[in-house]
């Protein structure tokens, strides 16, 4: 387990791929309260199972709370880094949807029309480089939707690399999708606070950084 920061308070880690988010056996609260020998972690926000990079954890029931309520009240910003197959038509904007949940398939549908279940998602993207058909992407979320980058770009035919329930060809990459920061103020102080880290050295990310 990779920490970033460690207080009596919370702790922001490294989640890996694969490693689910939620208190279950294996997840991240499981894994963090073994290696800081500690029994109060609490989960703050979520990221797929798929994702890895930066994640907060509450060490109290009140500096969950605490967060939890920046993040409601959108105090609690998250910016991730993609590499996403073709190159976006503008290198920097603001995509806006509906999206569509089907709980049934564990999928995330773009749709056109508000419908029972439909809710409205935003980010913003910038391109920061492009090679060999792909492009890295940093990305704002200003909605918290599940799966909402993913459906996203890939609804324009701009699927992730390594992306394989949202892009149907073959793919020789990882998930790439990073959560490569993560800006709040601290549960306790107040103080502002922001902790990042890189996305692994592989490929394809070392094409771009």
């Amino acid at each position: 387990m990779e920490f970033l920061y460690v207080d009596n308070h919370l702790c922001v880690a490294v989640k890996p791929a694969g490693v689910l988010s939620t208190d279950e056996p294996g997840g991240m609260p499981e894994l963090v309260r073994t290696a800081l020998h500690t029994d109060c972690i609490r989960t703050v926000h979520r990221l797929d199972r798929v994702v890895s990079g930066v994640m907060v954890l509450a060490r109290s029931a009140d500096a969950a709370s605490a967060l939890s309520a920046q993040i409601w009240d959108r105090r609690f910003d998250k910016t991730y880094l993609a590499v996403i197959h073709g190159v976006p038509p503008e290198p920097a904007g603001t995509l806006t949807d509906l999206l569509l949940r089907d709980k049934r398939e564990r999928k995330t549908y773009l749709v056109h029309h508000l419908e029972k279940g439909v809710q409205e998602a935003i980010l913003d993207y910038e391109t920061k480089g492009t090679a060999d058909g792909l492009s890295l992407v940093e990305i704002r979320l200003r909605t918290g939707r599940t799966h909402q980058i993913r459906a996203q770009f890939s609804g324009r035919g701009m699927p992730l690399a390594g992306d394989r329930k949202y892009w149907s060809e073959p793919d020789e990459f990882p998930m790439c999708l990073w959560s490569h920061s993560v800006s709040f103020f601290h549960p306790v102080t107040g103080a502002p606070m922001t902790v990042s880290a890189p996305p692994p050295s592989m490929d394809p990310w070392t094409r771009f950084l």
